[in-house]
């Protein structure tokens, strides 16, 4: 069966152990590692793996023998309680022993926990969990997550109280960091607050975020925007030494000119288009980015997206020869001339 949506939020957050199974699919390694933790954790508990209760398998070894996992599943544990079989990096050329084992499962059997890559809807592995009428398949994509998922992670951080701003800095933190990071961030959140019965602020959730998001990128788009030509070559160096794609910094540079434009733009000025920002802007990033918009009029920043688009275009042409990261610099040089001229 096919789960998505809040169906596969619920799903996370109580595995239904009355199932043979379920199946994790996606690019993000992250977050099906991340969900994957949650499912364990909630049918074993804390100490299943210490019990024995949890057998792991690779998809290759399931290859070598395909019995591995149908005598694990049927296998008693020596300690009592629920017990979960998980089966990592699988195909569509286990098809076969899996199907065997989610056919034979019985109540009592160990629950199989299943994850793998990107799969096609045509995957025969795919196919094999949404069709069986006792387990479960879920994509996992990388989509920034939902309302309802930010929700359930600050309730299970122990965050019930947060003001409306701090919740649209959290929904900021979710969407630019990975879930991992962002956990991070939510239990610092909680020790932070611990014991403190005010709702939390920005200012908090600011304090407890890392330190710069995308930070070696800050510095380029800044000079960028503030028109200081002379500082773009050496900061491009850094970035090319640390590995940084030149994709990537026009992807930056375009949201950080959007974010300008949409200030710009506001009738009111950029002080009136900050308050309607989401996601919004806090502390000394807000201030500066408040400056850089008034430099700028709506037509010329109208001008640096059109520059910024017709850059990653080239760079994605079959024909293209000279070096991208060359390329970007010197639409970045142009674009700093652009918002210097007064």
């Amino acid at each position: 069966m096919k789960l998505s949506g809040r169906d596969a939020q619920a799903y996370f957050r109580r595995p239904d152990p009355d199932r043979a199974g379920v199946l994790l699919f996606g690019e993000d390694v992250m977050r099906i590692a991340h969900r994957r933790q949650e499912i364990i954790a909630a049918l074993v508990g804390p100490e299943g793996e210490a019990e024995m209760r949890l057998t792991r398998m690779s998809g290759a070894d399931l290859r070598k023998d395909p019995a591995l996992l149908l005598d694990a599943v049927k296998a008693q544990g020596f300690f009592p309680g629920p017990r979960v079989v998980f089966v990592e990096e699988a195909t569509d050329g286990l098809v076969k022993p899996l199907g065997a084992a989610l056919s034979d499962w019985r109540p009592g059997d160990a629950q199989i926990l299943v994850t793998a890559g990107s799969l096609t809807a045509k995957s025969a592995l795919r196919k094999l969990f949404e069709s069986a009428p006792q387990a479960y398949a879920i994509g996992i994509y990388s989509d920034p997550p939902g309302r309802e998922e930010i929700e359930a992670a600050l309730r299970k951080a122990g965050l019930d109280r947060v003001d409306r701003a701090a919740w649209d800095a959290l929904e900021h933190l979710a969407r630019a960091l990975d879930p991992g990071d962002f956990r991070q961030v939510l239990d610092k959140v909680a020790l932070f607050k611990l014991d403190d019965p005010a709702p939390l602020t920005p200012e908090e959730v600011e304090a407890c975020a890392p330190a710069s998001i995308e930070a070696e990128l800050d510095d380029i788009l800044n000079v960028v925007a503030e028109g200081r030509t002379a500082d773009i070559g050496p900061l491009m160096q850094r970035l090319s030494g640390q590995g940084v794609a030149p994709v990537t910094l026009l992807i930056m540079a375009m949201r950080h000119f959007r974010v300008l434009y949409a200030l710009a733009a506001a009738p009111g000025g950029p002080q009136a288009g900050v308050q309607r920002l989401r996601p919004p802007l806090f502390g000394p990033r807000r201030d500066r980015m408040l400056r850089q918009a008034s430099g700028w009029t709506a037509d010329r920043l109208e001008d640096a997206l059109a520059m910024l688009m017709d850059t990653d275009l080239t760079l994605r042409s079959a024909g293209q020869r000279a070096p991208a990261m060359a390329l970007v610099e010197r639409s970045f040089v142009r674009l700093a001339w652009l918002g210097s001229r007064r």
